[in-house]
């Protein structure tokens, strides 16, 4: 799901980002000096934290945005919303939203900036992070790690805990997919209302709603037979107190019972762009 390149008459040379992973991706490609502003969570590298903010991803402020005399917003649709966009195209402001639901789409926004940019550095830097991906594709075995990976944990009225995942249709399922994770519930698509997705009403029809975060049960987990269990600390903060928890609430699952249930910076799942570089030293090791 990435937006056409909009045709711009020279390279961006004001611009706001309102997703953490590309603001991080601009500076490490060389662009930094064209970032005039930021969201509150752009916080890598520590040049983006002094720059002006302008809100969260999901209440981004428009008008500070307008105020910044941008000629590029950058953007995610399922970070940032429809209104947003849609008043700062308003405003007749170039807005460019690239939301990437596989690795190789996340190369392809990377390769967007460059050309954006006119960028020959930035070439040459996607080139070999796509020289190494390819070859980690030529060397390593298929998948066959089963993994589960929450992205989020609560409870029912009744204190029956639940956990929020993903499916295939996601950029986190094709990145574990990548370094030789099988996810469990790839197929298993998110039912309404809560209850239905945890098994104890009827689903009613999605109507149009996001299917690709179902909600999960402990039962339905120690079902799946997941063999490494990864918690991320965002967007959930899973820290050792969760991973004690889960790991005794799922005993009976092959990763608990191998103790390899671990924490992760959520960062390397979740941020596409040249964050895929840091995944790519990190995440194999946790399926070997």
């Amino acid at each position: 799901m990435i937006d056409p390149l909009p045709q711009l008459p020279h390279p961006p040379r004001r611009v706001v980002s309102l997703v953490p992973s590309i603001t991080e991706s601009l500076f490490d490609l060389g662009m930094g000096d064209a970032v005039v502003g930021v969201t509150d969570f752009c916080v890598s590298p520590p040049e983006a934290q002094q720059l002006p903010k302008v809100g969260g991803p999901k209440n981004a402020r428009v008008e500070d945005i307008v105020a910044l005399h941008p000629d590029l917003v950058l953007a995610n649709r399922e970070e940032n919303s429809e209104k947003t966009i849609a008043a700062l195209q308003a405003q007749g402001i170039a807005v460019w939203a690239a939301t990437p639901l596989s690795v190789d789409e996340s190369l392809d926004v990377l390769w967007g900036l460059a050309r954006l940019f006119r960028s020959v550095r930035a070439g040459w830097q996607i080139e070999i992070l796509t020289r190494a991906i390819d070859l980690h594709r030529q060397s390593a075995p298929p998948g066959t790690m089963r993994v589960f990976c929450p992205i989020w944990f609560d409870h029912l009225s009744d204190d029956t805990p639940w956990w929020m995942t993903f499916n295939a249709r996601t950029y986190m399922h094709d990145l574990l997919a990548l370094f030789g994770g099988h996810n469990v519930f790839a197929e298993r698509e998110r039912r309404y209302p809560l209850k239905a997705d945890l098994g104890r009403a009827e689903p009613q029809p999605p109507n149009g709603r996001d299917t690709r975060y179902p909600r999960v049960t402990a039962e339905e987990i120690i079902a799946a037979r997941p063999e490494v269990i990864l918690l991320p600390d965002e967007p959930c903060a899973f820290g050792e107190a969760e991973r004690e928890q889960i790991a005794r609430l799922l005993a009976e699952t092959p990763a608990a019972r191998a103790e390899r249930v671990f924490l992760l910076d959520g960062s390397l799942l979740t941020w596409y762009g040249t964050r895929l570089g840091k995944a790519l030293q990190v995440l194999p090791a946790l399926f070997r």
